[in-house]
């Protein structure tokens, strides 16, 4: 099953790469990124034998989230009339040469990572116990909890960006007023209730990694960091007030 996935993304990606060759958006990886997740969730339910319900609530959890995170990044940063995201050119400024060789290994990165991250899908389809345990049912309410949580976070900064009057300004509404990224997370804890949704399943709590490499990747990689370091080049000192002021990623009161 793990093979079948690596071998479905790897032509997923390669043409998700042959697409930003041509049009030279890398922003499309973002969208391979969320689908990703969505096509393994399908993949693990046609191919795995686990309770059958078990495998529908998988596959719901998986793919309404997936789903939902692929169209918002599509859209948001694919086929919306702006240039390419910032931090994608910033890396193509900094790699200088051989940079659509460099993305392609970029791109299939983001493929192993994918894969190893869907570990909970995996294990939630081969689980064969023909009963749900209250971890299960206590993943799905903190999973659709965080799902509202980022999807209201992605309306609230769309809302603001589609503001002529706001252009170079940093967004302040809604959830931004108490977190500087809170997409970021409630993407993490949509990753929490996986692995509380994971844990009956036979070796489910070596699904600890998914949120730990998430949490990592979030605040130390390619998250925050590099997301703030753009805003820092685009808006200057009222970005550096925002940080002062506004929680980095735990929602809570500005200073």
């Amino acid at each position: 099953m793990i093979g079948w996935g690596l071998a479905a993304l790897f032509v997923v990606m390669s043409a998700l790469w042959a697409i930003n060759v041509r049009i030279k958006n890398a922003a499309v990886v973002d969208f391979g990124w969320g689908g990703g997740f969505a096509l393994l969730a399908l993949l693990f339910f046609l191919t795995g034998d686990g309770y059958f319900p078990r495998k529908i609530f998988m596959l719901g959890m998986a793919g309404i989230w997936g789903i939902r995170l692929a169209g918002h990044l599509l859209f948001d940063r694919v086929l919306a009339d702006k240039p390419e995201d910032g931090r994608y050119q910033e890396i193509r400024r900094q790699w200088k040469t051989n940079i659509d060789a460099k993305f392609f290994f970029f791109f299939h990165f983001q493929t192993i990572l994918v894969v190893f991250l869907s570990a909970p899908f995996l294990l939630m389809s081969l689980n064969t116990a023909p009963h749900f345990s209250i971890l299960e049912w206590a993943g799905l309410v903190l999973w659709a909890a965080a799902l509202i949580g980022e999807s209201v976070a992605d309306q609230q900064l769309k809302k603001f960006k589609n503001n002529p009057a706001n252009r170079g300004k940093t967004c302040k509404l809604g959830l931004w007023n108490y977190s500087r990224h809170p997409n970021y997370f409630f993407e993490w804890m949509i990753w929490v209730a996986y692995f509380i949704a994971s844990l009956p399943s036979p070796y489910g709590w070596i699904t600890i990694a998914c949120p730990l490499i998430m949490l990592y990747i979030l605040t130390r990689v390619t998250g925050i960091p590099i997301t703030e370091a753009q805003a820092l080049r685009s808006r200057g000192d009222e970005y550096r007030e925002y940080q002062r002021t506004t929680s980095a990623f735990v929602p809570w009161f500005s200073k």
